[in-house]
C-alpha cells in the first residue's frame, strides 16, 4: 500500500496534508487521461450511445456482487432513482437516518413521500434497528439505511424487521465502498444499493452515481427511471412514467472505470491508515477511536473520533483547530444539525406555499412526523462528541503520524 503516496515528495514535518478536494489528495494518472482520450477521439459523450458507461455498469456489478447496476449522474440521483424503484405513494412514510446528507431526503420529498427519522447509537451515529421499529407505521414502504463513514448498520435485524413488515430497504452506501457485513458488500444486503463518486469519495469523477440490485424487475425500472423512463433497445418505445434524464456521460464514465482498477487498492490502504491512527492514540483517555464491528469491516471515508470524558467539548474544539492548523481537515460535529432542523424542512419550503407533501389530502388521518430534538438524544449525543478527520489514498505514515502527534500535543497541554 506504500505505493500509493509515493507520487508526491516525501513529507517533512511541514508538509501539507493531503486533500481530496484537489490533486494532492486524488490518483489521477495515465489510465484516466488515455481513457478520456479515447472517448473524445471517438466523439460520443452520451452513454446512450457510447461503450463506456455499460462497461463501468457492468464492472461495478461484478465487483459489489449484484445483478445489475445502473450508473447515474450523482449519488443524490442514485438514492432519488432507488427511492422511485420503491414506488411510493403520495403521504407515504420513508424511514431514514436523521445524520445524513441532504441527498437521501430531498428525493423522499420529490416522490411525495414523508421522511421519518430514527434515532442511532450514538457510538456509532448509525440507525439503530429498534429505533426503526418504533417509527412504522401503516404508512410506512421502505427504509433508508445510511453506512455513515463506511461503517456497515446492523444489517441482519434491519432485514428481519423490514421482511416482518413487508418493506423494502435502500441501502446509502454513498461512503461505503469495500465496507462488508458478514462477508458481504454492502449496498448488496438490501434491495437497492447506492453510491456515489462526487469528488471525495473512496473513488471519483467529479460527480456521479452507482445503483444496484437484484431484482430484474426493480432494475429495468431504475434503467428506465433515470433516462426518462425510454426503452431504449425496447420493441415499441414510449416514455412509461414520470421520470428525469439523470444519465452519466462518458466523460464522468471514463473516469471512474479507470479509477474502479484502483478501488480496492485505496479501500486497504485507508484502512491501514485509519489502524495506524487508532494504535497512535487509543491509549488517551477520552479518545474513542471508529473500529470493525463484529463481523463487519470499516473503510473509513472520515475517521469519526469520540471525544469523551473526562474530555471536554471545549478539547474536541481545540483537537480541530490544532489540526486544521497542522494542515488536516475536520469536521467538528459533522452535519452539527439533525436532518428535519435544516430550514426548507422546519419551514416547508418546497411545491410553492402549498405544504405538499405534509399537507393535503394525501396525509389525512396521519400522524404529524416528530421533528423534534428531544426525541433523538443518540443522535444529539451521537454529533455533539463527534470529531471527523478527512482521509483519502494518499496520507502516509508520515501524515498519520504528525495527525496522531498533533492530537497527542493538545491533550497533553490541557
Amino acid at each position: 500500500m506504500a505505493a500509493i503516496p509515493s507520487h508526491t515528495n516525501n513529507q517533512a514535518s511541514t508538509a501539507a496534508v493531503p486533500n481530496d478536494g484537489n490533486a494532492s489528495g486524488r490518483s489521477f494518472g495515465a489510465t484516466e487521461i488515455e481513457m478520456l482520450r479515447e472517448v473524445l477521439e471517438r466523439g460520443t459523450l452520451v452513454s446512450q450511445a457510447g461503450p463506456v458507461v455499460p462497461q463501468l455498469e457492468r464492472a461495478f456489478a461484478k465487483w459489489v456482487g449484484a445483478a445489475h447496476c445502473t450508473a447515474v449522474s450523482s449519488g443524490t440521483a442514485a438514492l432519488h432513482t432507488a427511492i422511485a424503484a420503491v414506488d411510493p405513494k403520495p403521504g407515504d412514510e420513508i424511514i431514514s437516518s436523521p445524520i445524513t446528507d441532504m441527498g437521501a431526503v430531498m428525493p423522499i420529498l420529490y416522490q411525495g413521500a414523508i421522511p421519518v427519522f430514527a434515532d442511532v447509537d450514538p457510538r456509532t451515529c448509525n440507525v439503530t434497528p429498534a429505533s426503526i421499529e418504533t417509527q412504522i407505521t401503516k404508512r410506512t414502504c421502505a427504509i433508508i439505511v445510511t453506512h455513515l463513514f463506511g461503517n456497515p448498520v446492523d444489517m441482519d435485524a434491519v432485514m428481519a424487521i423490514a421482511k416482518k413488515h413487508n418493506l423494502k430497504v435502500i441501502e446509502d452506501a454513498a461512503q461505503g465502498f469495500g465496507a462488508t457485513y458478514k462477508d458481504r458488500l454492502v449496498g448488496t444486503l438490501g434491495d437497492i444499493g447506492c453510491f456515489s463518486l462526487q469528488q471525495g469519495k473512496h473513488i471519483t469523477c467529479g460527480e456521479g452515481g452507482l445503483v444496484v440490485t437484484n431484482d430484474d424487475k426493480t432494475a429495468r425500472f431504475m434503467k428506465l427511471y433515470h433516462d426518462k423512463a425510454w426503452p431504449f433497445g425496447e420493441e415499441n418505445p414510449d416514455h412509461e412514467f414520470l421520470a428525469l434524464n439523470y444519465r452519466m456521460t462518458e466523460l464522468q464514465g471514463a473516469v471512474a472505470l479507470a479509477q474502479m482498477g484502483r478501488l480496492d487498492e485505496f479501500v486497504q490502504h485507508r484502512r491501514e491508515m485509519a489502524a495506524r491512527l487508532t494504535a497512535a492514540i487509543q491509549d488517551i483517555d477520552g479518545l474513542v477511536c471508529p473500529c470493525d464491528a463484529a463481523d463487519s469491516t470499516n473503510v473509513h471515508w472520515r475517521y469519526a473520533l469520540r471525544v469523551e470524558s473526562p474530555l471536554t467539548n471545549a478539547d474536541l474544539d481545540r483537537l480541530s483547530s490544532a489540526l486544521r492548523e497542522m494542515g488536516a481537515r475536520t469536521a467538528p460535529r459533522y452535519t452539527q444539525k439533525l436532518a428535519f432542523e435544516y430550514g426548507f424542512i422546519k419551514n416547508r419550503r418546497m411545491f410553492g406555499d402549498s405544504g405538499y407533501p405534509f399537507v393535503g389530502p394525501q396525509r389525512d388521518g396521519a400522524t404529524e412526523p416528530l421533528y423534534d430534538r428531544a426525541a433523538f438524544p443518540g443522535a444529539v449525543e451521537g454529533l455533539q462528541r463527534l470529531l471527523c478527520i478527512a482521509m483519502n489514498e494518499r496520507f502516509d505514515a508520515a501524515t498519520i503520524d504528525r495527525i496522531a502527534a498533533t492530537i497527542r500535543e493538545v491533550i497533553k497541554s490541557k
